[in-house]
C-alpha cells in the first residue's frame, strides 16, 4: 500500500518534473488549489479529465445524541467538499459483460 504524500512532497515532485523552482511549484499549486476552493465555494463543479470531480454537497439539519448523556442535539445544516475519483484514477478496468444464467425450464 502507498504512502501518504504531504503538500510538500508533491511542491517537490512537481518542481523537479517541470524543472521549477519549489517556491515557482508551491505558488502554482497553492494558486490551483485555491482557484478550485473558490469555484466549489459558490455550487460549482470542477471536473479535472482523467481524474476527478471536486463539487459541494449539502447536509441537512438533523438531531443527534450526546453521547454521554443521551441527549438529543441539533446538528445545523453544512456543507463540505467532494471529490469523485474518475475511473482512470481509480485504475479502472472495463468490466466484461456478466453471462447471464440459463432459465430453468418450466414445470408443466
Amino acid at each position: 500500500m502507498a504512502e501518504n504524500l504531504s503538500k510538500a512532497e508533491i511542491v517537490d515532485a512537481v518542481a523537479k518534473t517541470a524543472d521549477i523552482t519549489k517556491v515557482a511549484a508551491a505558488a502554482a499549486i497553492n494558486c490551483a488549489l485555491d482557484t478550485i476552493a473558490a469555484h466549489i465555494s459558490k455550487g460549482g463543479k470542477v471536473t479535472l479529465v482523467g481524474f476527478g470531480t471536486f463539487s459541494q454537497k449539502s447536509r441537512k439539519a438533523r438531531t443527534g445524541r450526546n453521547p454521554q448523556t443521551g441527549e438529543p442535539i441539533k446538528i445545523a445544516a453544512s456543507k463540505s467538499m467532494s471529490f469523485k475519483a474518475s475511473k482512470a484514477a481509480k485504475g479502472a478496468k472495463p468490466k466484461a459483460k456478466a453471462k447471464t444464467a440459463a432459465k430453468p425450464a418450466k414445470k408443466k
